[in-house]
């Protein structure tokens, strides 16, 4: 190859379509085009030559749905079959009447079993689910459906094994800031924003995705590159209905005013899995201190006491409900602990002006399943009232909803942590995993620590397979409740706006959203064990309740225990106490 300058080389060779190839580095060593638009034989093997523009697009003429429309599933395609696999649960999906589903990272990985987060060869889907065209076409079936489908994209890091760049291009790579998975990349480098850039757009244009969803950017020291790429998405695509989902740790709301659509809003999951299970250690501690993140107590300590812990989450959940963000520049107790209990490390940035479309919300997902020990769904946890009460806040409250694979039908299955790396790395991640686990006190008996999955193990994958049951009440409820958001709720979400919420008691708030039409949709939420009493009662027929009589209940001045009311008034004037 021939040095084109700045770092460039390149050679011109006669090829044919699905001819394979490498480079061979100056010290022989043969290593993958690290721009592969697909792979033989995992990520050390060769890279083949695909041709573009190929695929005969069924439905060419798709251009997406609103963002306000998006009700999400979110689907590991290994764990379905893969590309067909995943193709054939989209009409189960529709049906139910879902819009998007979000599928989890597909660049090419070591094995071929993986959450998709160890990705080296990002233009590369993953060929053990199948070839580039079988993806095209689990695409183009969802657009026949009228289904949106997101990408997981991952651009804080490369995986741990068949990553080659340091080899011959070490400053794709930066030496003075870590990230938990490796060094950083080197977003100050014009080539490394080039790279990336142009694989949102090979993902958005060449396989026409509706989306991208950017994990953990708060591990990106972006030097500006985030906002920039939206800006380019959005003037390159300016025909489609393209959407840009942030996972972000810092709670950035600038960013949300920067091109982006929606963040993954970890603070409302938080605020109910403490409600749901009573669960306060790691990061759920930051969810049993006040909402201004205060110790609660006078003499610096803080009251653990279920009471406690359910008051503080409440006022949790009624920020989330009222503005988006719970933290919103507090301070985190959980994070201060972890930076060494120095400074206090504060989190986050006003959030009220955003719309409630701009927070996805969510029971479960990947990383709050499959980062527990042993992989438990939130059914294995939570009171089976409480739950369902949350799942209709969740569904019809204005927020994004996203649902996680097999919850839609209530699965007990876990969903664990699975990898297939070689052994000697494999051997690294099993001890790293239960080394951390074992320093809960929950995990201090050696028997219950060594009894952790294997995440190698293939038994492990197929612990995480869900069950899809198609006709139980789980499903019944989902459908029930899908429904009435696409037929009463979808046409109104363009603009909607709380007008506030009020905290009703332990786990119990009511709250109020104005609706792009002038509507008012009321949610009297109850997660707790107790009856609660009320003030205020709304009258008249519900647009839903999750337990049979609780609205009758609710008239005569008590919200059920464990219990869910929605009601929908065109035009209502309410009158709405203070705001959380």
């Amino acid at each position: 190859m021939m040095s084109a300058g700045d770092g460039w080389f390149e050679a011109a060779a006669a090829c044919c379509d699905g001819a394979r190839y490498w480079f061979r580095l100056a010290d022989g060593t043969i290593v993958p085009d690290p721009a592969s638009r697909a792979q033989a034989t995992d990520v050390h093997g060769a890279s083949i030559v695909v041709p573009q523009g190929r695929y005969e697009w069924c439905h060419p003429y798709w251009k997406g749905r609103p963002w306000h429309e998006a009700i999400v599933y979110e689907m590991h395609v290994g764990l379905c079959g893969g590309y067909a696999g995943a193709a054939r649960e989209l009409p189960r999906l529709a049906a139910l009447g879902f819009t998007a589903v979000e599928l989890m990272p597909l660049a090419e990985f070591p094995g071929s079993r993986n959450w998709g987060y160890d990705g080296v060869l990002p233009f590369a889907p993953e060929s053990s689910y199948g070839t580039p065209d079988e993806l095209r076409a689990l695409i183009d079936a969802a657009h026949g459906l009228g289904m949106m489908v997101l990408l997981d994209v991952v651009y804080n890091h490369f995986g741990p094994e068949g990553n080659y760049l340091p080899r011959y291009a070490s400053a794709f790579f930066r030496e003075d800031i870590p990230t938990p998975w490796g060094p950083a990349l080197d977003y100050r480098q014009q080539p490394v924003r080039d790279f990336f850039t142009e694989n949102v757009l090979y993902w958005l244009e060449d396989f026409r995705f509706d989306g991208l969803r950017f994990d953990a950017v708060h591990a990106i020291a972006d030097e500006g590159w985030l906002t920039e790429l939206a800006a380019t998405v959005r003037s390159r695509l300016a025909d489609r209905h393209i959407h840009l989902v942030l996972e972000n740790d810092h709670n950035d709301a600038g960013l949300l005013a920067s091109g982006y659509d929606a963040q993954w809003n970890d603070d409302a999951h938080h605020a109910l899995h403490v409600l749901l299970t009573g669960e306060h250690d790691g990061y759920y501690a930051d969810y049993c201190v006040g909402a201004d993140a205060g110790d609660s107590r006078n003499d610096g300590t803080r009251d653990e006491s279920p009471s406690a812990i359910r008051g503080m989450a409440t006022r949790h959940l009624a920020r989330v409900l009222a503005e988006g963000f719970a933290y919103q520049g507090e301070a985190s107790p959980h994070r201060t602990r972890e930076a060494g209990g120095g400074q206090p490390v504060h989190r986050g940035q006003p959030s009220a002006h955003l719309p409630p479309t701009a927070f996805i919300s969510f029971v479960q997902n990947h990383d709050q399943i499959g980062n527990r020990a042993f992989g438990e769904r939130i059914t294995t946890l939570a009171d089976p009232g409480a739950l369902r009460a949350a799942v209709a806040l969740q569904l019809l409250c204005p927020q994004i909803p996203m649902v996680f694979m097999g919850e839609e039908g209530g699965t007990q299955t876990p969903f664990l942590y699975f990898t297939s790396h070689p052994p000697e790395l494999a051997q690294a991640v099993r001890d790293g995993r239960r080394r951390e686990f074992g320093a809960m006190g929950a995990f201090a008996d050696k028997a219950r620590a060594d009894s952790i999955p294997d995440p190698n193990a293939p038994t492990t994958f197929e612990a995480s397979r869900p069950v899809f049951d198609t006709d139980g009440d789980w499903v019944q409820y989902y459908r029930t409740l899908l429904l009435l958001r696409r037929r009463e709720l979808l046409p109104r979400l363009a603009d909607a706006r709380s007008t506030g919420v009020r905290i009703l008691g332990e786990g119990a708030v009511r709250a109020d959203w104005r609706l792009s039409d002038g509507a008012t949709l009321t949610i009297w939420t109850n997660l707790g064990p107790s009856v609660i009493a009320t003030e205020g009662q709304d009258a008249g027929a519900p647009l839903f309740e999750s337990t049979a009589g609780a609205a009758q209940m609710l008239e005569g001045g008590t919200l059920a225990a464990a219990s869910t009311v929605v009601y929908l008034r065109d035009g209502a004037a309410i009158d709405t106490g203070a705001s959380a």
